[in-house]
C-alpha cells in the first residue's frame, strides 16, 4: 500500500508543482517523478530545517514544496 499512496501523492504533487510553476502539467509519468524527486528534496529540506511533516496531507505539502524547489531549479538551469 506504500507504493500506492506513494505514487498517488506524487502525481498530485507534480500536477500541483506543476500548474504552480508553468501553468500546467507534465503529463502523467512526469507528474509522479517530479511529485517523487520533488518528495525526496521536500524530505531534506524539512529535516534540514527541523520540520515534520506527517500523514498523507503532510506529506502532500512537502512533496509539493520539494518539487516547486526543484522545478524552479531546473528551469535556472535551463535558461543558461
Amino acid at each position: 500500500m506504500g507504493l500506492f499512496w506513494g505514487l498517488i501523492i506524487g502525481g498530485l504533487a507534480g500536477w500541483i508543482s506543476g500548474n504552480l510553476m508553468k501553468g500546467r502539467g507534465f503529463g502523467l509519468l512526469g507528474n509522479i517523478v517530479v511529485g517523487l524527486v520533488g518528495g525526496f528534496l521536500g524530505g531534506l529540506l524539512f529535516r534540514l530545517l527541523g520540520l515534520a511533516a506527517t500523514g498523507l496531507l503532510g506529506s502532500l505539502i512537502m512533496s509539493v514544496i520539494g518539487a516547486v524547489l526543484l522545478i524552479y531549479v531546473v528551469g535556472k538551469i535551463r535558461r543558461r
